[in-house]
């Protein structure tokens, strides 16, 4: 109970610094040190500066900066502008094409990039003006594009993916594989809601269709397509490491935004490299006073004793699910998603194992909850920037986006609940 009582001190020392704005990771970080120095041996101090610097030193987080680099990078080309064009001139004889090609863009940009705000904030710039241009109503076009972005980190390579293989001690790689068909499944369920919400604002079909055009548009998209294929390909066919992955996607971007499309000039490489800079900053400190944390709960057992707590109540692994379920749902709408996987998956991990929980398959219902709290109010951090882009308040926006939100509902309960959906493709080849 003391166990339990501290973890209670520390969720509640949380609220207050929170409250008062400070940021997650100094709020972390003085918990930790003062949970540290009341409750445990004065020796544990003089020891914490070499917990925070091995735990933010993990070889595997270098994939972090790499992967923001890459994203940022690509976004100052014409490669987010080229997707949408295909994917609306392929789209043309559905109602809502720009719509739907919008989420169909997210998609295929988000196979290179593994962040949702990117994510929406490339394909946004082209395709919210566009649409309301077309008549489009402005809280559905932003609507849309919020929805997309959350692609950004549920398509394999996702940045939340990498931090949680990190915190759960489980492979990047197999991940990235178990995301595949969840990741296209909410594409499409995207997609089947944009093209509902087509037919219930009554949106005209666009111009003809021409088949020359989709040939055109197809050859001007190629490297959106090739890079995903050269990249993912590579770390799932075993060729590169995900961290060698990463540094491969970073120079085919710098290639193609150098030489491709010769857009990619010292000023926006210098802008690409300080965003890369002060995301990983801002990642590594939640890393080190997290571990400054950890060790203050792991020492007086509060991970054990919740897992023990919960399993007296149920062993039942998919109860346990849904109430986890619950929790990451609630953070998401809190707290970015890079706090909440570093913050509370260490808690939660005995608990998961405890009951048989596959690591594997509890990072992807992990990753959709927190996709989908980035798309609910107060916080919505991809919502916001969508909304950005043509100045619109987010609860306006929330009254269309609420109908995206419930497709990814129903997508997490059909990954948790159906395991196969997200594990099969990891069964076959990893297992």
């Amino acid at each position: 109970m003391e166990s339990l009582g501290a973890l209670g001190i520390f969720i509640g020392a949380l609220l207050i610094f929170l409250g008062t704005g400070a940021p997650v990771a100094v709020a972390t970080g003085l918990i930790g040190i003062v949970g540290v120095y009341l409750f445990l041996p004065a020796a544990a101090i003089s020891q914490l500066a070499n917990i925070a610097f091995t735990q933010s030193s993990n070889f595997i987080l270098v994939v972090v900066p790499l992967f923001v680099l890459m994203g940022e990078a690509l976004a100052a080309t014409g490669i987010g502008r080229d997707l949408f064009t295909a994917a609306q001139i392929w789209l043309r004889r559905l109602p809502g094409a720009l719509a739907i090609g919008t989420v169909f863009a997210c998609a295929c940009f988000a196979a290179v990039c593994g962040s949702s705000p990117v994510t929406a904030a490339t394909i946004g710039a082209m395709a919210v003006p566009e649409m309301i241009r077309k008549g489009y109503a402005k809280k559905l076009a932003l609507g849309v594009t919020a929805a997309g972005g959350t692609l950004g980190i549920l398509i394999p390579p996702s940045i939340p993916m990498i931090l949680y293989a990190v915190m759960a001690e489980t492979s990047v790689v197999q991940l990235f594989v178990a995301g595949i068909v969840p990741g296209v499944l909410g594409g499409f369920g995207l997609m089947a809601t944009a093209y509902w919400l087509a037919r219930r604002y009554n949106l005209p079909r666009e111009d003809a269709f021409s088949l020359a055009r989709v040939f055109r548009t197809a050859r001007e998209a190629l490297w959106a397509f090739l890079l995903p294929i050269i990249i993912l390909g590579g770390i799932f066919g075993g060729v590169v490491t995900a961290t060698e992955g990463a540094a491969l996607a970073v120079v085919a971007a710098l290639l193609v935004g150098l030489v491709i499309y010769r857009e990619l000039d010292l000023a926006h490489l210098r802008q690409a490299v300080i965003e890369g800079g002060v995301q990983t900053a801002i990642v590594m400190l939640l890393v080190a006073t997290s571990a400054l944390l950890g060790t203050y709960l792991t020492e007086v057992q509060a991970p054990q004793q919740l897992a023990k707590a919960v399993s007296a109540l149920t062993q039942n692994k998919w109860a346990v699910l849904g109430l986890l379920n619950l929790l990451f749902l609630l953070l998401g709408m809190f707290l970015h998603s890079a706090a909440a996987i570093i913050l509370v998956v260490p808690v939660v991990m005995p608990l998961v194992k405890a009951v048989g929980i596959d690591p594997v398959h509890f990072g992807l219902v992990v990753t959709i909850n927190l996709g989908i709290g980035q798309q609910t109010p107060p916080v919505a951090s991809v919502l916001m920037v969508a909304s950005t882009i043509a100045k619109a308040s987010i609860w306006e926006v929330t009254r269309v986006n609420i109908w995206f939100i419930g497709t990814l509902l129903a997508v997490l309960l059909l990954v948790t609940y159906v395991p196969v959906t997200g594990m099969g493709l990891v069964n076959l080849f990893y297992r």
